[in-house]
């Protein structure tokens, strides 16, 4: 994502397991049955590292990607790695996780997750520790500002000097520092939004998405505005276990197959809203 690898506050591993459906969500499940505990391989002998699962590491919450909803966890991110899932013949399962360890692998290189999906930014540093699939969707970064702060710019942030949040380590918070801006850091996106609810800052740098999503909410809409875009130049992509090819091409097949009979699409404009322009 925009999210960079680091939390700030380490989360304890809460588990979902898969309900079944490609894009029904995520179920909340105690745990597996001990018949299927252990590793094992999926159609294709793809490795997993838990029989008849494909376990997927993420961070929660992060609307419209991954988040909790009537007692699932939904989001765009979760049904495409479930078309990953219904190709391999198992079913999808998900660790909530700290994000500080999306930057090292950790939970991959231990064997707690066959695979990371989070929003997370393809980059250079990110990919010494894992492979990355090919991108999945291309992501930029928005300013919302509360409407009484009149502020619509970055511009206008330091005219005013005014209050700028974000999201701790991400690339919001990156871009905003690499513009001279000290933003307020907040550890996730639930917490980014209630800063501009309660008046600790005035306007935030997120992903445009993320802000989409909150702005479907009327009291949202009435409190809040949406400044300008800023390209970032960001692809999003799904991470691996180095050198875990067999998963890492299984992933590339079902991203490449939805895009290309319009599942893509029609998840997009499920969980994200209208596709971009030039996009069909």
């Amino acid at each position: 994502m925009s999210r960079s690898a680091g939390g700030h506050r380490a989360r304890r591993a809460r588990t979902f397991a898969a309900a079944g459906a490609v894009v029904a969500g995520l179920l909340l499940a105690t745990g597996c049955s001990s018949g299927d505990e252990g590793p094992g391989k999926a159609a294709g002998g793809v490795p997993v590292v838990e029989k008849g699962k494909l376990t997927t590491c993420t961070h929660l919450p992060y609307p419209p990607f991954q988040f909790e909803q009537n007692g699932k966890v939904v989001g765009f991110d979760v049904a495409l790695v479930d078309l990953v899932a219904k190709n391999l013949k198992v079913e999808q399962k998900v660790l909530d996780t700290p994000f500080e360890n999306f930057k090292t692998g950790a939970f991959l290189n231990s064997g707690e997750c066959d695979l990371a999906a989070a929003g997370m930014t393809i980059t250079e540093e990110r990919k010494k520790n894992v492979d990355f699939s090919v991108p999945y969707f291309d992501a930029t970064q928005a300013l919302l500002a509360t409407k009484k702060s009149g502020v619509t710019s970055l511009a206008d942030v330091k005219a005013k000097n005014a209050k700028l949040g974000a999201q701790a380590e991400t690339t919001g918070e990156s871009y905003a520092k690499s513009q001279g801006f000290d933003p307020v850091a907040f550890e996730s996106s639930d917490a980014v939004l209630n800063g501009l609810r309660t008046g600790q800052v005035d306007a935030v740098v997120i992903d445009y998405p993320v802000v989409q999503g909150w702005l479907k909410d009327k009291a949202n809409a009435d409190a809040f505005a949406l400044g300008q875009n800023i390209e970032t130049g960001e692809q999003y992509g799904f991470s691996v276990k180095k050198g875990n090819e067999k998963l890492l091409a299984a992933i590339d097949k079902a991203i490449q197959d939805a895009k290309a009979d319009g599942t893509y699409d029609k998840l997009y404009k499920q969980w994200i809203g209208p596709l971009p322009e030039g996009q069909s």
